[in-house]
């Protein structure tokens, strides 16, 4: 008999999956396929493909076997309660991820540039090196190796992505009350609201990439202020990419039933990674637009 939420004395644990063994062997296809496409193999984009599309299959399986055991009813609180402590961790990882990046912008700033430009220990350096080299930020770096480039105002398109991913933080939210009041009509439409905000930020900021190589001259080689810039607002576009498709399988699951008023993790987990997805944006407005 299969157990229900009310049972505290059995703790669900799946038999038999493949999935762990089967992924692992989907995701070194696809970093062998990677690795050789890049290091001029041409073998290596097709087995890249192979095991891309191998491993979004897998994924689709494994979700799909967690989704029907939490619908049948499989999960009680204690396998809720890890859910939870999972989902901080993987959070908790992503703030270490972004902490890198953002480290690097700092150390380059304060430290890499001043010292590049004869400050402190760095005077023989730039006597020898870099000799006439200044400390300034953007920097396309000494004898201007990242070529002549232009910065992408604050208070443009990136002012205009930090207001839609603010509107989607105020809308995520409203969709969460909606569903612990049950009320299906109003967290459909404002969960779907959220889906827009984030399909269009991605659109803004494709736009304001096509902008910057095309008019502004600003690209990956535009020195450590064109790398940083993609470095940081590009992995964060991926993660807002992620986080719109995972709100549009949720809300494909609000539209079948799934959760129940007392019963959502799954869709408190994915508001808890677009509220990071919030933050960590905040930080980039902040040191990579604006200061």
């Amino acid at each position: 008999m299969a157990q229900t939420h009310d049972d505290p004395n059995i703790y669900y644990v799946p038999h038999h999956s493949p999935w762990p063994f089967v992924g692992s062997i989907t995701l070194f296809t696809t970093m062998v396929g990677v690795a050789n496409w890049f290091n001029g193999h041409g073998w290596g984009e097709p087995v890249f493909y192979i095991g891309l599309v191998a491993t979004l299959a897998v994924l689709f399986g494994w979700f799909g076997n967690v989704i029907a055991e939490s619908v049948s009813g499989r999960y009680n609180d204690q396998v809720d309660a890890s859910f939870r402590m999972g989902m901080m961790w993987f959070i908790f990882s992503e703030i270490m991820f972004f902490a890198a990046f953002f480290g690097a912008l700092y150390y380059t700033r304060q430290f890499a540039l001043p010292w590049l430009s004869g400050e402190g220990d760095g005077a023989l350096t730039n006597q020898f090196l870099w000799q006439g080299f200044s400390a300034g930020w953007p920097s396309n770096g000494p004898a201007e190796i990242g070529g002549s480039f232009q910065t992408i105002s604050a208070w443009g398109l990136p002012l205009v992505n930090t207001l839609l991913l603010l509107s989607s933080g105020v809308t995520i939210t409203i969709a969460h009350h909606a569903l612990k009041a049950n009320k299906r009509g109003a967290l459909l439409f404002w969960l779907g609201a959220t889906i827009a905000l984030g399909a269009i930020f991605m659109v803004v900021q494709g736009y304001e990439y096509y902008h910057a190589y095309a008019e502004l001259g600003l690209t990956l080689g535009s020195g450590i202020y064109g790398s940083t810039f993609f470095m940081l607002t590009g992995f964060h576009g991926m993660h807002v990419m992620l986080g719109t498709i995972m709100l549009a399988i949720i809300w494909l699951r609000c539209l079948r039933g799934h959760f129940s008023p007392d019963h959502h993790f799954g869709f408190e987990a994915v508001a808890w990674y677009w509220h990071f997805v919030d933050v960590v944006w905040l930080g980039l407005f902040m040191f990579v637009y604006v200061i």
